[in-house]
């Protein structure tokens, strides 16, 4: 969909302060935009959030996380992103189907073949472009390892090594199937760095 571009990568790869820089600059430029995330966005979205996230759920399924991500998807696309895209604004979104494809589809083990049936409802409403930061998962996820981020983790974040190295090679079997709307970035690159080539990347896709 025209202005729907999205943020993914593996845990800690920036893509929030991403997001956040390059709405600083649009409303610099007077630029009419959204910024959102998934799962979440509304509030039915977010209380499912809460419920895939909060690490007290150990007992959750594989096949129960996917498709609590689905509904929260296909909730938050029709109350929030489809709306405001129909209104012509700029919709910056942080993950979305392809969280699914690269965490559930291939980290999990359900298949991507799965991820796309369960999320059928949401594949008339991909993104324009995603930008993926690119980022080995030890690298990124040594971030989290001091005091301040150790108690931010989540049911996610909390995973061992092994799955996100799995999510790590899911993204990059979605660089293959979607060549034609990737676009990715190093993310062992300096923040400030990554924050200017994404605005560039993007400014550049909605002509400004």
């Amino acid at each position: 969909m025209k202005n729907f571009i999205t943020f993914e990568g593996g845990e800690c790869t920036g893509k929030t302060s991403i997001i956040n820089y390059i709405a600083q600059k649009f409303d610099e430029k007077k630029i009419e935009y959204i910024t959102t995330r998934e799962p979440g966005g509304i509030r039915i979205a977010e209380d499912i959030r809460k419920i895939i996230l909060d690490v007290n759920n150990t007992e959750m399924t594989p096949e129960c996380e996917a498709l609590l991500y689905a509904a929260s998807r296909m909730q938050h696309l029709k109350q929030k992103v489809i709306p405001r895209l129909e209104e012509g604004k700029i919709v910056l979104c942080d993950r979305f189907l392809d969280s699914s494809l690269a965490y559930q589809g291939y980290a999990r083990g359900l298949g991507i073949d799965a991820i796309l049936k369960a999320n059928a409802f949401a594949l008339d409403y991909l993104p324009d472009i995603t930008i993926l930061i690119d980022i080995k998962p030890e690298i990124a996820l040594a971030r989290l390892n001091n005091k301040d981020r150790e108690s931010k983790k989540d049911r996610l974040d909390s995973e061992g090594i092994e799955f996100h190295n799995k999510v790590y090679e899911g993204y990059h079997k979605l660089i293959d199937m979607y060549k034609d709307r990737y676009i990715v970035l190093d993310g062992n690159k300096p923040l400030h760095i990554l924050q200017e080539e994404c605005l560039n990347i993007v400014l550049k896709h909605i002509e400004i």
